[in-house]
């Protein structure tokens, strides 16, 4: 079915002649003289996305624009003026606005906004359909890394093996176990587990196999182990790599023969249970090292599932910051905040040493911090901790795949800082001042990325064929980047 596009203006003849351009390029129209009728559209039946005049005599573009942004946070909506000024760009930008276009419009570089905007959103929705596909093992991300998580998970569940997760601080390794007991025959049973590095060596045998009352000081009942807790279901071990070398024999014991005694007791126990292990530790070292037993390791690593870090699936890190961002927002009680392309480029690049668990919690400072309804470049940067930020480069947007209000900026106020030198001069056209921004920010970007095009186009929230395209048209070339 065709797009629906609602256009409010309130003069009928541009109404009239917007809508006839739209439906001969394929759109299906919806009209609303002023603003609050443009509300009653859109509580009242869907549309795909708003062209909105700014100036209207009842209720201006911009309240209507922050009452949508709270009616529909994901619909985009496309601002239009015949008035326009930069402090309006960047206002409609801020309240949500996916574009900012000047009046009269030209019907291509509407067409070419509205598409841009569509496919975005499309986009946006193709990746909340696969993360609820994907949400069956609670996990967040489409990209190859993940695949082969969910395939090996898929594979490896329903099995009696024994797996070892492999994987820096952070990665979700714990994720992947509860995904592993939850697809498996024991997901009715306990999922128990133990942090190995987390007790104490004295204190480790009591935890895993329990003790009888009296059989140290401080036992003054018995106390089951977490083995017996986990009868019929999963123990997961993480951190195992800290555990003490007298406690890897009697582990090893355990799970050879299925059988324990608690500390202090006489009473052989059996007990029926799936062990899960973790470690961020590389285990065949610690073998050659004689830290840990060569037993112990061909028994726990029957398939071995390596949980990559961050760094290495920045593919997923667009999804995994929106969905912290909706959890966060939720979790504190802030309205929804909307990322900017050029935040989330910021935040994208970003190398995360702490992996997911660090952009969990700077995500959830951002929704407690930033004033919002739109995260800036420069609310991410403040976010990130110092030292390991980009080099700056200034909030622009390139052609027509983003609000316009970010380039206009840049050519109304000189850079301070970073790379980027330009400065607009007084003899050029606003359009050459523009070409001449988004000139200098592609080199900028493309010496970050060292040329990587497809990179750099992802940087900039651009196709990779539109990338191409204004490169050309600029008169850049590959290898033409800032040294």
């Amino acid at each position: 079915m065709p797009a629906a596009v609602l256009i409010v203006d309130d003069e009928k003849n541009i109404l009239l002649t917007l809508s006839q351009s739209l439906q001969l390029a394929g759109y299906r129209t919806e009209l609303a003289s002023s603003g609050q009728v443009a509300l009653d559209v859109v509580s009242a039946r869907p549309v795909d996305a708003v062209l909105m005049d700014v100036k209207m005599p009842d209720m201006d573009g911009l309240t209507v624009l922050a009452k949508l942004t709270e009616l529909k946070p994901e619909l985009p909506v496309i601002m239009m003026s015949g008035h326009g000024t930069i402090d309006t760009a960047v206002k409609a930008t801020q309240l949500g606005a996916r574009d900012f276009l000047e009046k009269p419009l030209a019907r291509d570089k509407l067409l070419v906004a509205l598409r841009n905007v569509l496919t975005h959103q499309a986009a946006m929705e193709e990746l909340q359909e696969l993360r609820a596909q994907l949400g069956r093992f609670d996990m967040v991300g489409g990209g190859p890394a993940m695949q082969r998580i969910f395939s090996l998970i898929q594979r490896a569940a329903p099995s009696e093996g024994r797996v070892l997760i492999t994987g820096e601080n952070g990665t979700g390794k714990e994720l992947i176990a509860r995904a592993l007991h939850q697809h498996s025959k024991r997901k009715g049973g306990p999922f128990v587990k133990l942090n190995c590095a987390a007790v104490p060596h004295d204190l480790i045998e009591s935890e895993l196999f329990g003790h009888e009352k009296g059989a140290f000081t401080g036992a003054v009942s018995v106390r089951r182990g977490k083995f017996e807790l986990a009868h019929e279901g999963t123990l997961f071990l993480d951190e195992i790599g800290d555990m003490p070398a007298a406690m890897q024999s009697k582990l090893l014991r355990v799970l050879q023969e299925g059988e324990l005694e608690r500390v202090g007791g006489t009473e052989t126990l059996k007990v029926d249970v799936r062990v899960l292990a973790a470690t961020n530790k590389n285990l065949e070292k610690e073998i050659a090292a004689g830290r840990f037993r060569e037993d112990l390791y061909y028994r726990i690593n029957v398939v071995q599932i390596h949980s990559p870090p961050l760094r290495e699936r920045a593919e997923d890190l667009p999804d995994l910051i929106n969905t912290f961002l909706s959890e966060a927002c939720a979790k504190n009680g802030r309205r929804p905040l909307m990322l900017s392309p050029d935040a989330l480029a910021v935040m994208s690049a970003y190398d995360y040493p702490g992996n997911v668990r660090e952009l969990r919690n700077l995500v959830e400072r951002l929704a407690i911090l930033c004033e919002g309804p739109v995260v800036s470049r420069t609310d991410a940067l403040e976010l990130l901790p110092r030292g390991r930020q980009l080099p700056p480069m200034p909030a622009a947007t390139v052609g027509g795949d983003a609000p316009l209000a970010p380039v206009t900026a840049v050519a109304t106020a000189p850079v301070a800082a970073g790379p980027v030198g330009w400065r607009p001069r007084v003899d050029q056209t606003f359009r050459e001042q523009v070409e001449d921004a988004e000139r200098e920010i592609i080199q900028h970007v493309l010496a970050h990325t060292h040329d990587n095009v497809t990179e750099a186009a992802r940087i900039l929230d651009l196709e990779r064929g539109h990338f191409y395209k204004k490169m050309k048209a600029l008169g850049l070339r590959r290898g033409q980047s800032e040294s």
